[in-house]
């Protein structure tokens, strides 16, 4: 872990995870562009800069709660189902978002993965588990420049990944025919769904 590279890696393999947030990510970049998907993850890469504040200066431990882990499972599942749902529902309007697309304004992506990764528990338990012990591990032998620069070498690789999501989805977007596009989009819901299923679950399990 002497390279700054290794942490660069890291956070590539972090952020190539494929979870509710890339499956989002992308379903954004295929419907309305990559500025879009872009923003969007650039409303992603706050809240985990956000969360390693969190970690960093200790507060993670107040995940403990039964109490926040439910609000939690329960807002992300809320979220998950909404969006998942609400991208079956508007199916006809892929093709009229493939030419009118620039309609939809990018503070409203930002904010969409803003609040997509901040309402997922599974990123702030992440940040818990990985860069915790990072920071469990350099205790007493790194500085805080040294931490500066870890964590910047993280969201660098963070940052790679989207950039990449969000270049291959709006490639993809214009590639695919409508009724591919569509097809695509349906399963991406159903992943969607699917997610928010398993975390209303996890909340229905913290509560009985």
């Amino acid at each position: 872990m002497n390279s700054i590279f290794t942490y660069i890696f890291l956070g590539i393999t972090m952020a190539a995870t494929f979870g509710p947030v890339k499956n989002v990510l992308l379903n954004t970049g295929l419907k309305n562009g990559f500025f879009h998907a872009w923003f969007f993850s650039l409303g992603a890469l706050t809240t985990d800069i956000v969360y390693m504040f969190v970690v960093y200066f200790g507060i993670g431990k107040f995940i403990d709660s039964i109490l926040l882990q439910t609000i939690l499972w329960s807002f992300g599942c809320f979220v998950l189902l909404y969006t998942g749902i609400e991208s079956l529902l508007t199916l006809h309007k892929i093709e009229m978002n493939s030419k009118t697309g620039r309609i939809v304004r990018l503070r409203h992506s930002l904010l969409a993965g803003l609040l997509m990764s901040l309402l997922n528990p599974i990123t702030i338990l992440f940040w818990l588990g990985i860069y915790g012990s990072i920071l469990a591990k350099t205790a007493g032998i790194a500085s805080g420049f040294d931490i500066i620069i870890i964590s910047s070498a993280i969201l660098l690789g963070i940052i790679l990944v989207d950039f990449l999501y969000s270049f291959l989805s709006s490639v993809a977007r214009k590639l695919l025919s409508i009724k591919l596009l569509k097809t695509v989009t349906v399963i991406s819901s159903i992943f969607m769904i699917g997610f928010g299923i398993y975390f209303g679950n996890q909340a229905f399990h913290l509560l009985f």
